[in-house]
Protein backbone atom coordinates (compact mmCIF):
# COMPACT_ATOMS: atom_id res chain seq x y z
CA UNK A 1 0.00 0.00 0.00
CA UNK A 2 1.58 3.49 -1.13
CA UNK A 3 -0.04 6.96 -1.16
CA UNK A 4 1.38 9.57 -2.94
CA UNK A 5 1.64 12.64 -1.02
CA UNK A 6 2.03 16.28 -2.53
CA UNK A 7 3.58 18.74 -0.96
CA UNK A 8 5.29 19.01 2.61
CA UNK A 9 3.73 22.01 3.90
CA UNK A 10 1.73 21.46 7.57
CA UNK A 11 -1.05 19.92 6.07
CA UNK A 12 1.01 17.43 3.81
CA UNK A 13 3.54 16.96 6.77
CA UNK A 14 0.69 16.09 8.92
CA UNK A 15 -1.09 13.86 6.71
CA UNK A 16 2.00 11.80 5.51
CA UNK A 17 3.33 11.45 9.17
CA UNK A 18 -0.19 9.88 9.75
CA UNK A 19 -0.10 7.51 7.51
CA UNK A 20 3.21 6.50 7.95
CA UNK A 21 2.62 6.27 11.46
CA UNK A 22 -0.18 3.52 10.41
CA UNK A 23 2.49 1.48 8.52
CA UNK A 24 1.27 2.81 4.77
CA UNK A 25 4.35 3.79 2.77
CA UNK A 26 4.08 7.48 1.63
CA UNK A 27 5.91 8.87 -1.27
CA UNK A 28 6.38 12.56 -0.35
CA UNK A 29 6.73 15.64 -2.69
CA UNK A 30 8.44 18.51 -2.40
CA UNK A 31 9.04 20.74 -5.01
CA UNK A 32 11.60 22.39 -2.81
CA UNK A 33 14.80 22.83 -2.88
CA UNK A 34 14.16 22.66 -6.88
CA UNK A 35 11.81 25.45 -7.04
CA UNK A 36 10.99 27.92 -4.80
CA UNK A 37 8.17 30.64 -5.05
CA UNK A 38 8.46 33.82 -3.13
CA UNK A 39 7.31 33.12 0.28
CA UNK A 40 9.83 30.05 0.50
CA UNK A 41 12.80 31.08 2.55
CA UNK A 42 14.03 27.33 3.33
CA UNK A 43 14.88 24.44 2.13
CA UNK A 44 12.73 22.98 5.14
CA UNK A 45 8.80 21.42 5.16
CA UNK A 46 6.28 22.96 7.32
CA UNK A 47 7.24 26.60 7.15
CA UNK A 48 5.53 29.29 8.49
CA UNK A 49 5.30 33.50 7.73
CA UNK A 50 5.54 34.20 11.27
CA UNK A 51 6.53 32.98 14.48
CA UNK A 52 2.90 33.49 15.81
CA UNK A 53 1.01 31.75 12.92
CA UNK A 54 -0.27 28.71 15.41
CA UNK A 55 -2.10 31.59 17.36
CA UNK A 56 -4.18 31.60 20.92
CA UNK A 57 -3.29 28.35 22.98
CA UNK A 58 -6.04 28.90 25.37
CA UNK A 59 -8.78 26.48 25.38
CA UNK A 60 -11.54 29.73 25.61
CA UNK A 61 -10.15 30.34 21.85
CA UNK A 62 -11.20 28.02 19.46
CA UNK A 63 -7.86 27.70 17.81
CA UNK A 64 -6.38 26.62 21.28
CA UNK A 65 -8.89 24.39 21.44
CA UNK A 66 -8.60 22.37 18.01
CA UNK A 67 -5.01 22.50 19.12
CA UNK A 68 -5.39 21.10 22.25
CA UNK A 69 -7.12 18.24 19.88
CA UNK A 70 -4.50 17.60 17.66
CA UNK A 71 -2.08 17.41 20.52
CA UNK A 72 -3.82 14.84 22.40
CA UNK A 73 -4.12 12.91 18.78
CA UNK A 74 -0.32 12.59 18.50
CA UNK A 75 0.24 15.34 15.61
CA UNK A 76 3.43 16.08 14.80
CA UNK A 77 3.08 19.42 13.79
CA UNK A 78 1.78 20.09 17.31
CA UNK A 79 4.56 18.07 18.59
CA UNK A 80 6.81 20.22 17.06
CA UNK A 81 5.67 23.31 17.53
CA UNK A 82 5.69 22.39 21.58
CA UNK A 83 9.38 21.28 21.05
CA UNK A 84 10.44 24.74 19.49
CA UNK A 85 8.36 27.32 21.59
CA UNK A 86 9.12 30.92 22.20
CA UNK A 87 7.34 33.41 24.89
CA UNK A 88 4.15 34.74 23.28
CA UNK A 89 2.14 35.14 26.04
CA UNK A 90 -1.52 33.23 25.60
CA UNK A 91 -0.06 32.03 22.32
CA UNK A 92 1.83 29.53 20.42
CA UNK A 93 4.54 31.23 18.74
CA UNK A 94 7.78 29.11 17.76
CA UNK A 95 10.83 29.64 16.54
CA UNK A 96 10.00 29.20 12.73
CA UNK A 97 13.02 27.79 12.00
CA UNK A 98 13.90 25.32 14.43
CA UNK A 99 10.07 24.07 14.16
CA UNK A 100 10.36 23.60 10.43
CA UNK A 101 13.72 21.61 11.07
CA UNK A 102 12.18 19.49 13.04
CA UNK A 103 9.46 18.48 10.99
CA UNK A 104 11.70 17.70 8.23
CA UNK A 105 13.99 15.21 10.50
CA UNK A 106 11.27 13.29 11.80
CA UNK A 107 9.79 12.78 8.12
CA UNK A 108 12.97 12.34 6.42
CA UNK A 109 14.30 9.52 9.34
CA UNK A 110 10.63 8.22 8.71
CA UNK A 111 11.11 4.29 7.71
CA UNK A 112 7.69 4.47 5.93
CA UNK A 113 8.36 7.80 4.11
CA UNK A 114 10.12 8.30 0.92
CA UNK A 115 10.78 11.93 0.03
CA UNK A 116 10.88 12.88 -3.86
CA UNK A 117 12.23 16.47 -4.85
CA UNK A 118 10.93 18.52 -7.69
CA UNK A 119 7.62 19.96 -8.90
CA UNK A 120 4.71 17.50 -9.74
CA UNK A 121 3.08 19.00 -12.82
CA UNK A 122 0.20 15.86 -13.06
CA UNK A 123 -1.83 13.92 -10.83
CA UNK A 124 -0.37 10.36 -9.86
CA UNK A 125 -2.43 7.56 -10.12
CA UNK A 126 -3.47 5.51 -7.00
CA UNK A 127 -4.48 6.84 -3.74
CA UNK A 128 -3.34 10.99 -3.58
CA UNK A 129 -3.69 13.45 -1.17
CA UNK A 130 -2.73 16.80 -2.55
CA UNK A 131 -1.66 19.27 -0.43
CA UNK A 132 -0.05 21.76 -2.39
CA UNK A 133 -1.54 24.56 -0.76
CA UNK A 134 -2.99 28.12 -1.54
CA UNK A 135 0.33 28.88 -3.76
CA UNK A 136 0.06 25.96 -5.81
CA UNK A 137 2.37 25.93 -9.12
CA UNK A 138 0.43 26.75 -12.49
CA UNK A 139 1.00 23.15 -13.93
CA UNK A 140 -0.79 21.18 -11.33
CA UNK A 141 -2.89 23.84 -10.47
CA UNK A 142 -3.84 23.60 -14.48
CA UNK A 143 -4.40 20.07 -13.85
CA UNK A 144 -7.03 20.41 -10.77
CA UNK A 145 -8.81 22.48 -12.49
CA UNK A 146 -9.52 20.49 -15.40
CA UNK A 147 -10.70 17.70 -12.89
CA UNK A 148 -12.69 20.07 -11.34
CA UNK A 149 -14.27 21.73 -14.31
CA UNK A 150 -17.36 23.32 -13.79
CA UNK A 151 -16.46 24.55 -10.19
CA UNK A 152 -13.21 26.11 -11.40
CA UNK A 153 -10.75 27.29 -8.10
CA UNK A 154 -11.04 30.56 -6.60
CA UNK A 155 -8.32 32.98 -6.01
CA UNK A 156 -8.07 35.22 -2.71
CA UNK A 157 -4.87 37.18 -2.07
CA UNK A 158 -2.79 37.29 1.47
CA UNK A 159 -0.09 38.72 2.70
CA UNK A 160 3.03 38.64 5.24
CA UNK A 161 4.22 41.20 7.45
CA UNK A 162 7.57 42.40 7.27
CA UNK A 163 10.45 41.55 10.22
CA UNK A 164 12.73 43.68 11.61
CA UNK A 165 16.53 43.14 13.35
CA UNK A 166 16.07 43.20 17.78
CA UNK A 167 19.27 45.37 17.77
CA UNK A 168 17.54 48.00 15.48
CA UNK A 169 14.37 48.60 17.85
CA UNK A 170 14.60 52.15 19.60
CA UNK A 171 13.95 50.63 23.13
CA UNK A 172 14.14 54.03 24.70
CA UNK A 173 11.08 54.84 22.23
CA UNK A 174 9.29 51.23 23.14
CA UNK A 175 9.03 49.02 26.15
CA UNK A 176 8.24 45.35 26.67
CA UNK A 177 4.89 44.19 27.72
CA UNK A 178 1.38 42.24 27.19
CA UNK A 179 -2.15 43.27 26.56
CA UNK A 180 -3.51 43.47 30.27
CA UNK A 181 -0.19 42.38 31.81
CA UNK A 182 -1.45 38.58 30.73
CA UNK A 183 0.92 36.23 30.72
CA UNK A 184 4.78 37.50 30.07
CA UNK A 185 5.85 41.00 29.06
CA UNK A 186 6.66 38.94 25.68
CA UNK A 187 5.89 41.61 23.18
CA UNK A 188 7.99 45.46 21.93
CA UNK A 189 5.13 48.11 22.23
CA UNK A 190 5.67 51.23 20.16
CA UNK A 191 3.76 54.05 21.08
CA UNK A 192 3.06 56.66 19.16
CA UNK A 193 1.55 60.37 19.81
CA UNK A 194 -1.57 61.54 18.24
CA UNK A 195 0.61 63.81 15.59
CA UNK A 196 2.56 60.91 15.17
CA UNK A 197 -0.02 58.27 14.34
CA UNK A 198 -2.24 61.33 12.19
CA UNK A 199 1.27 61.55 10.39
CA UNK A 200 2.12 57.66 9.63
CA UNK A 201 -1.62 56.98 9.02
CA UNK A 202 -1.93 60.18 6.28
CA UNK A 203 1.42 58.52 4.59
CA UNK A 204 0.43 55.23 4.71
CA UNK A 205 -3.07 55.36 3.23
CA UNK A 206 -1.35 57.23 0.34
CA UNK A 207 1.92 54.63 0.05
CA UNK A 208 2.20 53.36 -3.55
CA UNK A 209 1.46 49.55 -3.58
CA UNK A 210 3.87 47.01 -5.58
CA UNK A 211 1.80 45.63 -8.56
CA UNK A 212 0.19 42.52 -7.90
CA UNK A 213 -1.71 41.05 -11.10
CA UNK A 214 -5.85 40.76 -10.45
CA UNK A 215 -5.58 42.42 -7.05
CA UNK A 216 -8.43 44.06 -6.07
CA UNK A 217 -9.32 45.50 -2.63
CA UNK A 218 -12.53 43.66 -2.69
CA UNK A 219 -10.69 40.19 -3.17
CA UNK A 220 -8.99 40.50 0.08
CA UNK A 221 -9.51 37.65 2.45
CA UNK A 222 -10.50 39.95 5.98
CA UNK A 223 -8.21 37.64 8.10
CA UNK A 224 -5.17 38.68 6.32
CA UNK A 225 -5.68 42.02 5.34
CA UNK A 226 -3.02 44.57 4.19
CA UNK A 227 -2.08 47.04 6.65
CA UNK A 228 -2.57 50.16 3.99
CA UNK A 229 -6.48 48.67 2.77
CA UNK A 230 -7.31 48.68 6.50
CA UNK A 231 -5.89 52.23 6.78
CA UNK A 232 -8.04 53.15 3.71
CA UNK A 233 -11.12 52.22 6.01
CA UNK A 234 -11.09 54.96 8.27
CA UNK A 235 -8.65 57.06 10.01
CA UNK A 236 -9.15 55.40 13.92
CA UNK A 237 -9.48 51.81 12.09
CA UNK A 238 -6.53 51.09 12.70
CA UNK A 239 -6.56 51.99 16.50
CA UNK A 240 -9.20 49.77 17.01
CA UNK A 241 -7.56 47.25 15.37
CA UNK A 242 -3.98 45.65 14.98
CA UNK A 243 -2.38 49.53 16.63
CA UNK A 244 -5.01 49.11 19.57
CA UNK A 245 -3.87 50.89 23.15
CA UNK A 246 -6.05 49.17 25.46
CA UNK A 247 -4.17 47.48 28.47
CA UNK A 248 -0.82 48.81 27.30
CA UNK A 249 -0.12 51.49 29.43
CA UNK A 250 3.36 53.11 28.92
CA UNK A 251 5.42 52.72 31.87
CA UNK A 252 6.91 56.41 31.40
CA UNK A 253 3.55 57.67 31.70
CA UNK A 254 1.44 55.38 33.29
CA UNK A 255 -1.05 56.38 30.49
CA UNK A 256 -2.39 54.33 27.49
CA UNK A 257 -0.82 55.86 24.09
CA UNK A 258 -2.86 57.03 21.64
CA UNK A 259 -1.99 54.15 19.25
CA UNK A 260 0.59 51.00 19.63
CA UNK A 261 2.30 49.28 16.94
CA UNK A 262 3.33 45.86 18.43
CA UNK A 263 6.49 43.52 17.56
CA UNK A 264 6.40 40.16 18.16
CA UNK A 265 9.58 37.90 18.86
CA UNK A 266 9.92 35.71 15.86
CA UNK A 267 12.78 33.55 16.86
CA UNK A 268 13.90 31.52 20.02
CA UNK A 269 17.32 33.59 20.01
CA UNK A 270 14.74 37.23 20.31
CA UNK A 271 16.93 38.85 17.73
CA UNK A 272 14.33 38.96 15.12
CA UNK A 273 10.94 40.65 15.72
CA UNK A 274 7.64 40.57 13.35
CA UNK A 275 5.34 43.60 13.14
CA UNK A 276 1.70 42.65 14.28
CA UNK A 277 -0.81 43.09 12.03
CA UNK A 278 1.37 44.51 9.22
CA UNK A 279 0.63 42.35 6.55
CA UNK A 280 1.80 44.83 3.06
CA UNK A 281 1.73 44.81 -0.60
CA UNK A 282 3.26 48.29 -0.66
CA UNK A 283 6.34 48.50 -2.29
CA UNK A 284 9.72 47.94 -0.81
CA UNK A 285 11.03 51.31 -0.71
CA UNK A 286 7.39 52.68 0.35
CA UNK A 287 7.71 50.18 3.41
CA UNK A 288 10.96 51.29 4.83
CA UNK A 289 9.39 55.19 3.87
CA UNK A 290 6.49 54.97 5.84
CA UNK A 291 7.63 52.16 8.68
CA UNK A 292 10.05 54.17 9.94
CA UNK A 293 8.11 57.24 10.69
CA UNK A 294 6.93 54.70 13.56
CA UNK A 295 9.05 56.43 16.57
CA UNK A 296 10.83 53.02 17.56
CA UNK A 297 11.55 51.95 14.53
CA UNK A 298 13.18 55.16 12.67
CA UNK A 299 16.49 53.27 12.24
CA UNK A 300 14.77 49.88 11.67
CA UNK A 301 16.62 47.19 9.71
CA UNK A 302 14.27 45.14 8.02
CA UNK A 303 15.29 41.50 7.59
CA UNK A 304 12.09 40.54 5.39
CA UNK A 305 9.66 43.69 3.73
CA UNK A 306 5.81 42.47 3.89
CA UNK A 307 4.92 40.23 0.54
CA UNK A 308 1.30 39.93 -1.29
CA UNK A 309 0.80 36.56 -2.33
CA UNK A 310 -2.00 34.81 -4.64
CA UNK A 311 -3.75 32.25 -2.96
CA UNK A 312 -6.56 29.44 -4.27
CA UNK A 313 -9.00 27.51 -2.99
CA UNK A 314 -11.47 24.92 -4.38
CA UNK A 315 -15.37 25.19 -3.87
CA UNK A 316 -15.04 22.69 -1.17
CA UNK A 317 -18.65 21.99 -0.15
CA UNK A 318 -19.49 20.82 -3.62
CA UNK A 319 -16.47 18.75 -4.58
CA UNK A 320 -15.38 17.37 -1.44
CA UNK A 321 -16.59 14.91 2.00
CA UNK A 322 -16.10 15.30 5.27
CA UNK A 323 -12.91 13.48 4.62
CA UNK A 324 -11.75 16.01 2.21
CA UNK A 325 -12.11 13.45 -0.69
CA UNK A 326 -12.86 14.41 -3.89
CA UNK A 327 -16.74 13.23 -3.99
CA UNK A 328 -16.16 11.93 -7.64
CA UNK A 329 -13.19 9.99 -7.59
CA UNK A 330 -12.52 9.34 -3.82
CA UNK A 331 -8.78 8.14 -4.11
CA UNK A 332 -8.08 11.60 -4.43
CA UNK A 333 -7.75 13.76 -1.23
CA UNK A 334 -7.27 17.62 -0.84
CA UNK A 335 -5.93 18.65 2.39
CA UNK A 336 -4.61 22.38 3.58
CA UNK A 337 -5.59 25.87 2.27
CA UNK A 338 -6.47 24.53 -1.30
CA UNK A 339 -9.62 23.32 0.50
CA UNK A 340 -10.37 26.46 2.43
CA UNK A 341 -9.83 25.57 5.96
CA UNK A 342 -8.06 29.24 6.65
CA UNK A 343 -4.64 29.83 8.88
CA UNK A 344 -1.90 26.88 9.42
CA UNK A 345 -3.53 25.09 12.93
CA UNK A 346 -6.70 24.84 10.81
CA UNK A 347 -4.36 23.25 7.42
CA UNK A 348 -3.04 20.76 9.64
CA UNK A 349 -6.00 19.54 10.78
CA UNK A 350 -7.36 18.89 7.73
CA UNK A 351 -4.29 17.05 7.09
CA UNK A 352 -4.28 15.06 9.74
CA UNK A 353 -8.06 13.80 9.25
CA UNK A 354 -6.98 13.13 5.39
CA UNK A 355 -4.08 10.81 6.37
CA UNK A 356 -6.17 9.03 9.13
CA UNK A 357 -9.43 8.32 7.14
CA UNK A 358 -6.88 7.38 4.24
CA UNK A 359 -4.96 4.94 6.04
CA UNK A 360 -8.20 3.63 8.12
CA UNK A 361 -10.09 2.96 4.35
CA UNK A 362 -6.44 1.15 3.23
CA UNK A 363 -6.24 -1.04 6.62
CA UNK A 364 -9.97 -1.88 5.67
CA UNK A 365 -11.19 0.13 9.48
CA UNK A 366 -14.37 1.94 9.18
CA UNK A 367 -14.45 5.39 8.61
CA UNK A 368 -14.05 8.06 11.98
CA UNK A 369 -17.00 10.41 12.53
CA UNK A 370 -15.39 13.12 14.15
CA UNK A 371 -18.49 14.83 15.25
CA UNK A 372 -19.18 18.59 14.94
CA UNK A 373 -19.12 19.21 18.58
CA UNK A 374 -15.36 18.36 18.35
CA UNK A 375 -13.22 21.19 15.99
CA UNK A 376 -11.78 18.64 13.62
CA UNK A 377 -14.79 17.85 13.16
CA UNK A 378 -16.88 20.60 13.03
CA UNK A 379 -14.04 21.99 10.47
CA UNK A 380 -14.30 19.00 8.36
CA UNK A 381 -17.99 19.14 8.04
CA UNK A 382 -18.34 22.80 7.27
CA UNK A 383 -15.89 22.57 4.39
CA UNK A 384 -17.86 19.71 3.15
CA UNK A 385 -21.61 21.64 3.86
CA UNK A 386 -23.64 21.75 0.56
CA UNK A 387 -25.91 24.11 2.33
CA UNK A 388 -23.10 26.70 2.05
CA UNK A 389 -23.81 29.39 -0.18
CA UNK A 390 -20.84 31.84 -1.30
CA UNK A 391 -18.20 29.62 0.13
CA UNK A 392 -14.82 32.11 1.43
CA UNK A 393 -12.01 30.79 3.20
CA UNK A 394 -12.66 29.74 7.14
CA UNK A 395 -10.98 29.94 10.31
CA UNK A 396 -11.83 27.46 12.96
CA UNK A 397 -14.80 29.50 15.28
CA UNK A 398 -17.30 28.63 17.92
CA UNK A 399 -19.56 29.60 15.85
CA UNK A 400 -19.73 26.09 13.56
CA UNK A 401 -19.59 24.29 16.91
CA UNK A 402 -22.64 23.40 17.95
CA UNK A 403 -24.04 25.39 21.11
CA UNK A 404 -24.47 23.86 24.81
CA UNK A 405 -27.84 22.49 25.44
CA UNK A 406 -27.97 24.40 28.84
CA UNK A 407 -27.21 28.85 29.37
CA UNK A 408 -23.80 30.28 30.59
CA UNK A 409 -22.73 33.30 31.97
CA UNK A 410 -20.11 34.82 30.09
CA UNK A 411 -18.67 34.41 27.01
CA UNK A 412 -15.10 32.77 28.08
CA UNK A 413 -16.94 30.37 30.41
CA UNK A 414 -18.95 29.21 27.50
CA UNK A 415 -16.28 28.79 25.23
CA UNK A 416 -14.20 26.82 28.10
CA UNK A 417 -17.69 24.59 28.42
CA UNK A 418 -17.62 23.76 24.70
CA UNK A 419 -14.14 23.09 24.94
CA UNK A 420 -14.54 20.79 27.70
CA UNK A 421 -17.34 18.65 25.88
CA UNK A 422 -15.04 18.71 22.88
CA UNK A 423 -12.01 17.25 24.54
CA UNK A 424 -13.96 14.54 26.50
CA UNK A 425 -15.50 13.32 23.30
CA UNK A 426 -11.45 13.39 21.66
CA UNK A 427 -10.30 11.44 24.83
CA UNK A 428 -12.96 9.01 23.96
CA UNK A 429 -12.22 8.52 20.50
CA UNK A 430 -8.25 8.57 21.44
CA UNK A 431 -7.55 4.47 20.97
CA UNK A 432 -9.82 3.89 18.20
CA UNK A 433 -8.15 7.02 16.58
CA UNK A 434 -4.81 5.55 17.15
CA UNK A 435 -5.79 2.35 15.32
CA UNK A 436 -6.06 0.26 18.87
Amino acid sequence: MNVTVIGAGLAGSEAAWQLAQRGIQVTLCEMKPQKKIPAHETEYFAELCCSNSLRSDQLENAVGLLKEELRRMDSLIIRCADANRVPAGGALAVDRHGFARMVTEELRRHPNVTVVEGEITEIPEGDVIIASGPLTSDALAEKIGALVEGTAPLNFFDAAAPLVAFESVDMESAYFASRYDKGTPDYINCPMSREEYQAFWEELIHAEEAEVHGFEDKNIFEGCIPVEVMARRGEDTLRFGPLKPRGLPDPKTGKEPYAVVQLRKDNAEGSIYNLVGFQTHLRWPEQRRVFTMIPALKEAKFLRYGVMHRNTYLDSPRLLDRYYRLKKEPRIVFAGQMTGVEGYVESCASGFLAGVELARRLLGLPALDFPQETAVGALGLYVSNTSVGSFQPMNINFGIIPPLDHRVKGKRNKNAELSARSLALIDEMREEVAGK
